[in-house]
């Protein structure tokens, strides 16, 4: 207990030495005053460094989330990180893919988000780079202190960080995750002529378990901060927050809450009753009054918001460019008469008059328009838009729409399945699945964020197909930079009908247990670059027959074992896998390295029976 007390001392030198801010009186406190406030605190820190409500959404958050095992202040830095991004990037993601870890120097958490995706790596931003004509780019930096007062010096140090991150020469020490990063950043900035609109954007979130008063000191040295970083002319805009209890309360309380837009509809007709639909609306809506129901609060399309349509925004292609064009012309008036529109699907509407609010909704169709529009959103004036407003929680009334609707596009009937009706079986498939063992197919984004669930189970459509892909086509290669020809093959070769569900349940599962492994520590976070390969590996150890037709009676039989095997205990062989994939990749140990065909073959090569015969596992286990 007194070491506890010493180690929190000694961790709070500088800020002692300097004085700090009392959050509950707002005043500053001088030296000698400051150790008897810290050790005030020091006492009731052997509990926990946060007030009641705080410390019960931390709880919460850390059931959910698989983190109960790491420290308390690992688990406050998840806990911060995930709250501040998700206001930002409200879609599914892992904050072990955010949180840093290893004691870096004033940054706890770090978010590079670049069209609207979380990118985690090179390889990420380099698919997204190649296809997309223009980059948005945010960068979002946390630092999480359990402390009850917010001080000028670690607010100095967390914006020495930030400007060193973004330096050619960094002079602070750095992880090789952060170098990473850094590289990843610079890559970015070597594209810097794809910023069309404007340069990236950075926030920087502060967050203590204190209350934040306006002190004028630190208020002075937040605008400073402020001046600082646009001083490096790297960045379109910068905000800097400090988020105090009530603070970071209120943003895990919205993350808890579906998406909900507030808009005026004026030009519109009521449809006529329909079974399975509780109201629906027919009209035209100004162009500018649209995007603000496709954006995010940091003004970047909220691309989660698009899920349910077939394709993805496909660039300027024919059509895309006829859009284009229009929007620059003199009749760009004609818009309305020559678009299709956009059709919403509200699970929850409420009108009063013309003013419309609408929860959990999904736009089905105008992925494309929608897009298009966004990029060119300076030239709106006079421009209106189809509308088509639905309000329905009826799913075979909403898979229906989204299938009519998405016809137009000229799509095959397997890619239509694919789109459509494969992941409605899948994600009821999973379901059937008791507790323990059961997981989520996410079909819409944020799907299950409001229900009491471990979020660790929840597999995202993109993570659906890195899985299958890496563990049963035998391409863990592909998953990565090589990402976005994987959706080609949708319909084709993944999410195909007559394909066992099993072998997606098992690829799921799988990856499930090796995102908690890196979460608990049972597995080094430098295997991360290499998730893929692993499950390539684990299939192969847990099952060495050979793999059946993936729509055979034979495949079912062949998952079976690879449950069970993954229902015991998967978590020797996946740290054997782990180590079976550092032995055959050649070299250093780097992202480049392994996700290469030659790793991949040595993978297919490697003689799976004599390591399962060195971890004495017998034909049949």
């Amino acid at each position: 207990m007194l070491t506890g007390i010493h180690l929190r001392l000694g961790k709070s030198k500088n800020a002692l030495s300097s004085g700090a801010i009392n959050s509950r009186s707002g005043r500053r406190v001088g030296k000698t005053s400051a150790r008897s406030y810290a050790g005030i605190y020091l006492r009731y820190s052997e509990r926990w460094a946060v007030d009641r409500i705080t410390e019960s959404m931390l709880r919460e958050f850390s059931a959910e989330h698989g983190v109960e095992a790491l420290s308390e202040s690992a688990r406050f830095e998840h806990f911060t990180s995930y709250a501040t991004v998700q206001r930002l990037h409200p879609e599914t993601f892992d904050t072990s893919d955010i949180v840093l870890g290893n004691d870096e120097p004033g940054i706890d958490g770090i978010a590079i988000i670049v069209n609207g995706i979380l990118v985690h790596d090179m390889d990420a931003f380099v698919a997204i780079a190649e296809s997309a004509a223009t980059l948005d780019v945010v960068f979002i930096f946390v630092q999480a202190d359990r402390s009850r007062s917010f001080e000028t010096a670690k607010m100095g140090n967390f914006t020495f960080a930030v400007r060193d991150f973004f330096k050619e020469r960094p002079q602070l020490p750095q992880s090789q995750r952060l170098k990473e990063l850094s590289e990843l950043q610079s890559a970015i900035y070597g594209k810097s002529a794809k910023f069309k609109r404007a340069n990236p954007s950075c926030y920087l979130f502060y967050v203590t378990s204190g209350q934040w008063t306006g002190d004028a000191q630190l208020e002075v040295r937040r605008q400073s901060a402020i001046a600082e970083l646009k001083a490096e002319n790297i960045f379109g805009s910068v905000e800097f927050e400090c988020v105090g209890a009530e603070g970071l309360q209120k943003l895990y309380r919205q993350t808890k809450n579906a998406i909900e837009r507030d808009f005026t509809f004026t030009s519109h007709v009521v449809a006529p009753e329909i079974p399975g639909v509780k109201e629906a609306y027919l009209g035209v809506l100004p162009a500018k009054d649209l995007l603000s129901l496709v954006t995010s609060e940091d003004g970047e399309i909220a691309r989660g918001l698009f899920e349910s349509n077939i394709r993805d925004f496909q660039g300027y292609n024919t059509v895309n460019d006829a859009i284009k064009n229009t929007l620059g012309s003199d009749h760009k008036a004609r818009f309305v008469l020559m678009n299709n529109g956009i059709t919403i699907i509200a699970r929850v509407l409420r009108r009063t008059a013309y003013k419309f609010h609408i929860e959990d909704f999904q736009i089905v169709n105008g992925c494309q328009t929608s897009n298009v529009l966004f990029e060119h959103r300076e030239q709106l004036d006079d421009v209106m838009v189809p509308l088509r407003l639905i309000a329905s929680d009826d799913d075979e009334v909403i898979q229906s729409i989204v299938t009519a609707t998405n016809q137009q596009t000229q799509l095959t009937r397997e890619q239509l399945f694919a789109a459509t009706e494969f992941p409605k079986r899948l994600e009821q498939f999973f379901m059937t699945y008791e507790s323990p063992h059961r997981i989520y197919y996410e079909r819409r984004s944020r799907q299950y964020y409001r229900l009491p669930i471990d979020k660790m189970s929840i597999v995202t459509q993109a993570n659906m197909i890195r899985a299958f892909v890496g563990m049963f086509l035998e391409d863990p290669h592909r998953t990565t930079r090589d990402f976005n020809s994987l959706l080609d093959r949708i319909g084709r070769d993944i999410f195909v009908e007559g394909h066992k569900l099993e072998a997606y349940y098992a690829a799921a599962y799988t990856l499930s247990r090796i995102e908690r492994m890196f979460k608990t520590e049972e597995l080094d976070k430098r295997y991360k670059a290499a998730r893929s390969q692993i499950l390539l590996v684990f299939r192969r150890l847990a099952n060495p027959d050979d793999l059946p037709n993936l729509s055979s009676r034979d495949m079912e039989v062949y998952c079976k074992r690879l449950t069970e095997v993954l229902w015991a205990n998967p978590v020797p062989l996946l740290q054997k896998a782990a180590q079976i994939v550092s032995d055959v990749t050649p070299g250093e140990w780097h992202k480049d390295a392994i996700r290469t065909v030659s790793v991949t073959n040595a993978i297919k090569n490697y003689d799976i029976e004599k390591a399962r015969r060195l971890m004495g596992l017998s034909k049949t286990s």
